[in-house]
């Protein structure tokens, strides 16, 4: 991309220092180490896959709940079956990432809150209405 488009476009300018920002690694309780594939970088967070997700909470102990789990500043609830989105909202949890603590909402539950705060929105302003005609 020309350094002109980029340059043009805030959203995106502020989007890729967002995705580059730093972030520290994790040491092992028992060994003082990181694991290998720890993101460096929010982008690289976010293009973990489900087996490495996997693999960072095995190897900090979260995938299998030991006495070592609860020595972590923020220890996660590994379950069976669960979904990519899932697993990344848990690891950013288990990581300190802001925004990784609501469970993640289906875009049809999203419609539906939007659809019920607007119906709110529309009584509220019908009430007010009929309170100057009574």
């Amino acid at each position: 991309m020309s350094s002109a488009r980029k340059s043009t476009n805030p959203a995106l300018q502020a989007k890729i220092k967002q995705m580059s920002l730093k972030l520290q690694p994790l040491l092992r309780v028992t060994t003082g180490t990181s694991h290998p594939a720890f993101p460096s970088t929010l982008l690289n967070f976010w293009l973990l896959t489900s087996d490495e997700l996997d693999e960072l909470a095995s190897f900090y102990h979260q995938h299998t709940p030991s006495h070592w789990s609860s020595h972590y500043p923020c220890p996660v609830v590994w379950g069976k079956n669960l979904t990519l989105e899932e697993k990344r909202r848990k690891i950013g949890r288990f990581i300190g990432l802001r925004g990784c603590e609501t469970p993640v909402k289906s875009e049809e539950e999203i419609r539906e809150e939007m659809k019920q705060q607007q119906r709110k929105e529309e009584e509220d302003i019908w009430r007010r209405k009929l309170r100057w005609y009574n």
